[in-house]
């Protein structure tokens, strides 16, 4: 997604890419409803009509705001912010709707929190000693080499024209 949005030779708005994306999902979904198919879902769908439309236009929607957010912060930032909102719903649910969180659970966060902060900390701060330490036990490359990341285009350029 972060290619097709900006780091490749194509490049496309937020709703082009949704409108680019729809078709290969439709595909999958008429492939799961052929798999799982109710004769009874023509006579749901009249029934339920006025709850499936607002849901549907709300997917659309927060389909367009993710592509705007994969290609503002890039895909390994879009990741990270999923994992922050998971660990604030189970927080939420914890605090005001009393839900037990397992031991398991808080580890785990513990975890996400700490991979969170160790990537943002190499990416604000590379030339720090914890920072170089942490890329060298990851074996991630120098920041200074010609090694591709994330953020390589995969096509170089050949015109200045924006698609």
């Amino acid at each position: 997604a972060e290619v097709v949005l900006g780091g490749g030779g194509l490049r496309l708005d937020p709703l082009s890419y949704t409108l680019f994306i729809a078709p290969t999902c439709l595909l999958v979904l008429i492939a799961g409803t052929a798999v799982t198919w109710d004769p009874t879902i023509p006579a749901s769908l009249v029934k339920w009509w006025p709850y499936i439309l607002p849901n549907a236009l709300l997917a659309f929607v927060l389909n367009i705001l993710v592509a705007s957010i994969i290609k503002d912060i890039s895909a390994v930032g879009f990741i990270m912010a999923g994992v922050c909102k998971d660990i604030a719903i189970v927080l939420f649910s914890s605090i005001f709707v009393g839900e037990v969180v397992t031991p398991t659970q808080v580890v785990g966060f513990i975890v996400a929190l700490g991979g969170v902060f160790f990537w943002s900390y190499l990416k604000a701060a590379p030339d720090r000693a914890a920072a170089i330490f942490t890329a060298r036990l990851l074996q991630m490359p120098p920041p200074d080499s010609k090694v591709p990341n994330e953020n390589t285009a995969l096509m170089p350029s050949t015109s200045s024209a924006k698609i």
